[in-house]
């Protein structure tokens, strides 16, 4: 498939529409009203993208559960988005990009999939809290899912990518460093999955170990991580130092990212997801 793999754009202040075909990497965005949107009211009242069912008690020692992070994630962010029903949010991270200015978060945070289109009023918050923005409000230039994610919603290309525009000269790369991404990693390693739970204003964290789902999918298991956590990255080999480390999946994929706050999927990151990177990068 990587090979006949087509890019979906989309100008990032453009409103939902029909699904998107494939294509070139698109042209400029225009979204000066995007940061003026999202007051402090709207961003506190924002839901999250996809709901989850209400937490269920583990076994005693069989999962683990969510917890505040001991170490700031600052590339880790809230991504804010805009559709027909309301203000919504997931969760995205700063990827390493020959532009420095590149998120990855799973594509139905930002495109409907099948039948749907892209999200407007986007904004992504680094280090996001109760409604403050310690490293500034972005707003994107581009937004990249597959053809096979906004023509049929294949779980199996749920990874989408913005492109952001600099703010105050600078691009966020450049302004807080970024996380590597691993294709064709395989499917176990221990993971920081870092992201925003719609049950608080700021981010939890866990680790464990991923295992496989099936041929496309990852499977990783632990309580607390509800409806805004989808996009959230599975970093391996974080180094507490630096505080990055290796992304080889987001929450998303089966569905969407899972049912339940205690188990959750990505899409694997293969080499159609790696020609997905390879051309948002291109156009960053």
């Amino acid at each position: 498939m990587a090979a006949g793999l087509a890019l979906a754009a989309v100008l990032g202040g453009c409103a939902s529409g029909g699904s998107a075909s494939g294509g070139g990497a698109g042209g400029q965005a225009s979204t000066p009203a995007a940061a003026g949107y999202w007051t402090r009211s709207r961003l506190l009242g924002a839901q999250p993208s996809r709901d989850w069912s209400l937490p269920k008690l583990p076994s005693p020692g069989a999962t683990p559960t969510a917890h505040s992070p001991l170490l700031a994630a600052p590339r880790v962010g809230a991504l804010f988005t805009h559709d027909a029903s309301g203000n919504h949010f997931c969760t995205a991270s700063v990827v390493a990009s020959p532009g420095h200015d590149l998120l990855m978060t799973a594509a139905h945070c930002i495109h409907g999939g099948k039948g749907g289109g892209y999200k407007s009023d986007i904004v992504f918050i680094p280090g996001y809290q109760d409604g403050t923005e310690p490293f500034g409000v972005w707003t994107p230039r581009k937004l990249l899912v597959a053809p096979q994610w906004a023509s049929s919603s294949d779980p199996d290309f749920d990874v989408g990518f913005v492109v952001l525009q600099p703010l105050d000269g600078k691009n966020i790369e450049e302004v807080l460093g970024a996380d590597q991404i691993g294709f064709d990693a395989g499917f176990d390693h221990l993971v920081r999955v870092t992201g925003y739970p719609s049950t608080a204003d700021a981010p939890v964290t866990c680790m464990n170990r991923t295992s496989q789902q099936s041929a496309r999918q990852v499977r990783f298991e632990c309580g607390g991580f509800f409806g805004g956590t989808s996009g959230s990255p599975w970093v391996t080999g974080f180094d507490p130092r630096t505080r990055t480390g290796t992304i080889v999946g987001v929450i998303g994929g089966y569905q969407e990212g899972g049912d339940t706050d205690a188990i959750s999927y990505s899409a694997y990151l293969n080499g159609d997801i790696r020609q997905l990177y390879d051309q948002a990068a291109a156009t960053s």
